[in-house]
C-alpha cells in the first residue's frame, strides 16, 4: 500500500501530531531539567526570536542573500549536472577518460574548497555560490548518467526504425527517460545548495542566514541559532515542495505520477 491510499487529511494529522509531540516533549524536557537549555534551547524562546526577527523586518535581508545564493547554486550546477551528464551518458569514451577526475573530485570533501573560493571570488556572494554549485552538480550528474544509461535499448532501436535521428533520440528518449532521475537529484540538490550557502557563509560573510547563526553562536545564544536553522528548515521544504510540483506535472506521463 504506497501513500496515495491514504486519505490526505490522516496522513496530516499524524505529522501534525509527530510535529506537536516532539515541541512539547523538547518544552517539557527543558522545564524540568533533562536537558540543559543551553544546548538545545527553549522551544518559546525560538518562536520569539522568530516573531522578533520578522516583525522588525531583521532576517529579510539575510534571507534573501541566502536565498539568492541557494537558488543561483541551485541552478547553475543542476543545469551543468544536467548538461555534462547527458553529453557522458551519450559519449562512452569520454565517460571513460574523465571517470577517474569526476570520482576524484566528488570524493573530495568541498568544504576545503570554501578558503579557495573566498580567496578567488572574495566574501561575496560569488564564494558561497561557487561552493554550492560543487555541491549541487555531482548529485545531478551523477544521476543524469545513470538515468540515461537505463535507458531501455529496445526503445531506442524501435525509435531508430521509426527514423528517429540522433537530436530527436535526445529529445524525445534520452532526456524524458532521465527526467526521473532528474528531479529525484533536485529533491537532494535543495538541501545541497542551503548546505553550500550557509557553510560559505558560516566561514566568512558580513550578511546570510548563516551569518546570523555565526553572530548568535559568537555570544552562546543557542536559541538564535535554533531559530536560523528553523528558518533554513522551513525555506528548504517550501522550495523542495515547488520542485515536487514541478515534477507531478511534468512527469504526468510517469506511472507514478498518473
Amino acid at each position: 500500500m504506497n501513500s496515495a491510499e491514504y486519505s490526505k487529511s490522516k496522513v496530516w494529522a499524524a505529522r501534525t501530531a509527530i510535529v506537536v509531540g516532539g515541541i512539547l516533549v523538547w518544552h517539557f524536557a527543558v522545564k524540568f531539567g533533562l536537558f540543559p537549555k543551553l544546548l538545545i534551547g527553549e522551544p518559546i524562546e525560538i518562536a520569539r526570536t522568530l516573531v522578533r526577527w520578522f516583525v522588525s523586518g531583521e532576517i529579510y535581508y539575510h534571507l534573501g542573500i541566502t536565498l539568492f545564493e541557494m537558488a543561483l547554486s541551485f541552478v547553475i550546477g543542476a543545469s551543468l549536472g544536467l548538461i555534462f551528464g547527458l553529453i557522458l551518458a551519450l559519449n562512452p569514451f569520454y565517460s571513460v577518460i574523465f571517470d577517474p577526475f569526476l570520482k576524484a573530485f566528488n570524493a573530495m570533501p568541498r568544504v576545503v574548497l570554501a578558503p579557495i573560493f573566498a580567496v578567488w571570488f572574495g566574501l561575496g556572494v560569488w564564494s558561497k555560490i561557487m561552493l554550492g554549485v560543487t555541491l549541487v552538480f555531482f548529485i545531478t550528474f551523477f544521476n543524469v548518467m545513470q538515468g540515461v544509461r537505463e535507458v531501455s535499448q529496445i526503445t531506442i532501436n524501435n525509435s531508430r526504425i521509426l527514423g528517429a535521428n540522433r537530436s530527436q533520440l535526445i529529445r524525445y528518449v534520452y532526456i524524458p527517460s532521465a527526467m526521473s532521475w532528474v528531479f529525484s537529484s533536485l529533491h537532494n540538490a535543495v538541501g545541497m545548495a542551503f548546505v553550500g550557502a550557509v557553510i560559505g557563509e558560516y566561514l566568512g560573510s558580513a550578511a546570510g542566514v548563516g551569518y546570523l547563526i555565526l553572530q548568535a553562536e559568537g555570544v552562546f545564544d543557542i536559541d538564535a541559532v535554533m531559530a536560523g536553522i528553523v528558518v533554513l528548515t522551513i525555506c528548504a521544504l517550501i522550495i523542495d515542495f515547488l520542485v515536487t510540483i514541478t515534477e507531478k506535472r511534468l512527469l504526468k506521463w510517469h506511472p507514478n505520477f498518473s
